[in-house]
């Protein structure tokens, strides 16, 4: 379970792509890390560069990154839209995977420390690693910019967390921290004015805005000012114009996507332009996001048009890409924006990414893996497509728009089975592999025999488990082929029946696979238990096919 850390480091140059190009070199020398994105703004002149890999090897590529953006990017010389302060501006780690915030709060708390040690740069800490309750926030930080910090460190009270409290002419400050995944999300309106892209900005960000009364603020009990919250909570926002585009946004950071999600804000966005004569004509995401983000936009909008969201990952991320118009000013590439797709081994899954027509020529070649285990999973993943297709027609069929929630409801739970059985095509070779791999192994002496042994006996377990899977996937498929026979569209109850054929073939045929296997397990005890499930399933899945059969035919 290896550990994973994201970070986000973002420069203060997006005009001249050959000065990042000399930085990204530096991260991806270091082995251990990937870059992921590179996303550069003219009008704001700063790149979001976003890199992920374990914890020391991201210290490192960090370091090494800012070290360079330290020699390259003269902060003098520095003017654009997004407020700044160092050449590297902030540099965020992010714990994505088998870590804990805390444990990320020490890694940022050592990369802060080489930086501010090593290149003689002031570094302040913010977020999970502020050192200091008064610098968690990094728009407190970041007031008076980089014009206003010689004399910011004149005063000890903003004393560098590391470093000398020496102003750095050329690179500035910057900022180290950790914390939750953040969106950088702009909105895009058909206004030029930045007036009007911040009134908008205060409706909806979490700070709100300023109450005034007669031309003057108004003052709370303790003579602060008193404010009015926004309407999407862990959000920050404010507006500007982007003469590249010609257009004035609302840029918005969500930095707790479980509390305003991006379907969420995007509306409240739309809806205070709206109140207020204007239009958001599309968005644009900065970096990269999770896929939940996105699978969750595309069925928040389809849920309103009442549509099924029982469609494909493909088409959730099209209908949220559509949606949220995050393809109008330039193209929106899921494959480059979201994380798992940057992060996917395709060779990890070669045989559900063939063709057709390259899976049958495999399985009749003369190797004798993809083999039965794996296209009893595949003939399981259709037959339960099958059945999520009858849902969807269903759940679209004319007069019944009423009952879209019902059979979206059955969809959604025939996507999720049709996915797990499509990985199990591929888990079904990989297992016969490593049997394959293990008989391989040396078998000298006493001790090469007894390890031989043991990973013989620990990929023949999961060899069968493997299909084993496949029987309790395919198995539950019928609860959806049952209700879609005899409730769906009756058009399509053909399909439900051709449906339950898949399930129960796969169901026996994956049990055929159990029993191969098995046979060479010499836990005793495990295999008798595993026969005796098996051959229950079996038995149930033959069951249930008369069931959804004997339905069919009585509609056809």
């Amino acid at each position: 379970m290896q550990k994973l850390i994201e970070c986000v480091p973002n420069f203060s140059e997006g005009r001249d792509m050959s000065v990042i190009k000399q930085i990204t070199d530096e991260i991806e020398k270091i082995e251990g890390v990937r870059l992921l994105d590179v996303d550069g703004g003219y009008a704001t002149n700063r790149t979001v560069v976003t890199f992920v890999g374990t914890p020391d090897a991201v210290v490192e590529a960090a370091f090494q990154a800012i070290k360079k953006a330290a020699e390259v990017i003269d902060m003098s010389k520095h003017t654009g839209e997004h407020p700044r302060m160092g050449a590297t501006d902030v540099c965020p780690l992010i714990p994505i995977a088998n870590i804990t915030m805390e444990e990320t709060v020490a890694f940022a708390h050592k990369l802060a420390k080489r930086v501010g040690e090593g290149l003689a740069i002031p570094v302040y800490c913010y977020e999970s690693a502020a050192l200091h309750a008064d610098r968690k926030n990094l728009a407190t930080i970041r007031a008076g910019e980089y014009e206003g910090l010689p004399q910011k460190l004149k005063q000890p009270e903003w004393k560098p967390d590391f470093g000398q409290a020496v102003f750095n002419a050329k690179s500035g400050a910057t900022v180290i921290g950790a914390r939750d995944f953040l969106i950088a999300y702009n909105f895009n309106l058909n206004t030029t004015s930045v007036r009007r892209a911040n009134s908008v900005a205060f409706d909806v960000r979490e700070a709100g805005r300023v109450v005034e009364k007669e031309g003057k603020k108004v003052l709370d009990e303790h003579g602060e000012p008193l404010r009015v919250a926004g309407t999407c909570p862990a959000t920050k926002a404010i507006g500007w114009y982007i003469a590249e585009y010609g257009i004035a946004q609302v840029s918005m950071n969500l930095t707790n996507i479980n509390v305003t999600p991006l379907h969420v804000a995007f509306d409240e966005v739309c809806k205070s332009a709206t109140n207020r004569g204007m239009r958001v004509t599309g968005s644009e995401l900065v970096g990269l996001v999770p896929l939940k983000v996105m699978v969750e936009a595309g069925k928040h909008f389809l849920r309103k048009q009442q549509r099924s969201v029982g469609v494909s990952e493909a088409e959730l991320i099209h209908i949220a890409v559509k949606s949220l118009g995050l393809d109008e000013l330039k193209p929106f590439d899921p494959n480059k924006k979201i994380i798992e797709y940057l992060l996917k081994d395709e060779q990890a899954t070669p045989l559900v990414n063939m063709k057709l027509n390259q899976f049958a020529h495999e399985t009749a070649s003369e190797s004798p893996a993809p083999g039965g285990g794996s296209v009893a999973a595949y003939v399981g993943a259709l037959g339960v497509s099958l059945g999520t297709m009858v849902a969807n027609l269903s759940a679209h069929k004319k007069g019944w728009d009423s009952r879209w929630a019902e059979f979206s409801d059955w969809a959604e739970k025939g996507q999720v089975l049709k996915d797990s059985l499509l990985h199990l095509v591929d888990e079904d070779t990989k297992s016969f592999n490593a049997i394959m791999v293990a008989f391989g192994l040396p078998k000298g002496n006493e001790t090469e025999k007894a390890a031989r042994h043991q990973a013989i006996q620990e990929a023949t377990k999961y060899a069968i488990e493997v299909p084993l899977q496949v029987m309790e996937t395919a198995l539950h498929s019928f609860n959806l082929l049952l209700a879609m026979a005899a409730d769906g569209n009756p058009n399509s109850v053909s399909d439900a029946g051709v449906g339950a054929l898949c399930a129960c073939a796969a169901v026996r045929g994956a049990y055929l696979n159990v029993k191969i296997n098995a046979a060479s397990y010499k836990d005793k005890d495990f295999v008798n238990l595993v026969l005796a499930k098996a051959q229950a399933m079996e038995a149930k899945a033959v069951e249930l096919e008369e069931d959804v059969l004997e339905i069919v035919n009585e509609k056809l």
